[in-house]
């Protein structure tokens, strides 16, 4: 027998390194969890992304140039005028799609608009009582949120003056903007949208031409005193309605029309059909409370117990 091989050799017997990988302890290596970023990214990337906006208001508010001036494009194209013969009236809906393309983004973007909406009433001071019942119905369905249009032909005095008028409307009657205070979950967000409420109704004012202004080319309006600024805040407030629309609350719109108002909808429409099974996880609508729009609550116990009887007689 060969001792040298008999022999176990000295490093067999050495406890094993610490820097040596054992079995059953974790390794820390990479996993690629954040891989599905780029998968969100790339899909989103093919697929786009949809966005409905309805714009109600009087005929020759400028909601045509608002919408195009909000996007930069040729979204809507206003009616024409001045060339002759009565405008034609409807006071049917109408629908435009349009796709627009930003460094590979693409949005589809669909505007509906509510020709005829209050054109024969009067409402230079304050909400009118045609506008309180649509707002009502309407902030319990879709997001609302509502502008001064044409700003530029009130004073800054006028202009203030105005919103907090509306300001009051709005919370006498009970109608809910957006952003909803009930939907500010960190502190942040309740933050920022306190500043967004406060300046609530927007002061906007749009614009489809581009005119030289100290060497630099602006969009604007020109008119008998000076260019109005579209994208300046000290001529209007477009900018905010743009950064809430596009850029800092876009998703979250869509977020609480799918997840709030489409739900309340759907139940709503299960709950006439009778189709939606009455027991532990049924649902009941009620008018929507102060400062928050429709809500989906289960009953209590007794309140069921209640409804069950009522059925069975």
């Amino acid at each position: 027998m060969d001792p040298m091989r008999g022999s176990p050799s000295p490093c067999s017997s050495r406890p094993p390194s610490p820097r040596s990988p054992v079995c059953g302890e974790k390794l820390s290596s990479y996993v690629g969890i954040e891989a599905v970023l780029d998968q969100l990214k790339i899909k989103a990337m093919k697929m786009g992304f949809e966005f409905n906006i309805m714009v109600v208001g009087q005929s020759g508010l400028g909601k045509s140039t608002m919408v195009n001036t909000l996007f930069k494009s040729k979204v809507w194209k206003s009616s024409p005028q001045g060339l002759g013969g009565p405008t034609p009236q409807t006071l049917q809906l109408q629908s435009v799609t349009h796709v627009i393309e930003e460094k590979g983004v693409k949005l589809k973007l669909t505007v509906t608009d509510t020709p005829g909406f209050g054109d024969q009433i009067n409402n230079d001071k304050c909400l009118r009582p045609l506008d309180i019942e649509f707002l009502q119905r309407l902030c319990r369905a879709v997001n609302v949120v509502p502008v001064i249009a044409r700003a530029d032909s009130l004073t800054l005095e006028e202009r203030e003056a105005f919103r907090q008028r509306i300001q009051h409307n709005l919370k006498m009657h009970r109608i809910d903007v957006y952003p909803q205070k009930c939907f500010d979950e960190e502190i942040n967000d309740k933050l920022l949208n306190s500043k967004i409420r406060d300046r609530i109704p927007f002061a906007v004012v749009g614009a489809d031409r581009e005119h030289i202004v100290n060497g630099r080319c602006v969009l604007g309006r020109k008119t008998k005193w000076g260019i109005v600024e579209v994208e300046n805040i000290a001529h209007c407030e477009f900018p905010l309605l743009r950064d809430l629309l596009i850029r800092s609350h876009l998703q979250d719109l869509k977020d609480i029309t799918h997840n709030v108002h489409y739900e309340n909808y759907r139940v709503l429409r299960l709950n006439e059909s009778h189709s939606l099974p009455r027991g532990p996880g049924w649902v009941n609508l009620s008018p929507a409370p102060s400062g928050c729009p429709l809500l989906m609550h289960k009953p209590s116990k007794a309140h069921r117990r209640v409804q069950e009887d009522s059925d069975d007689d």
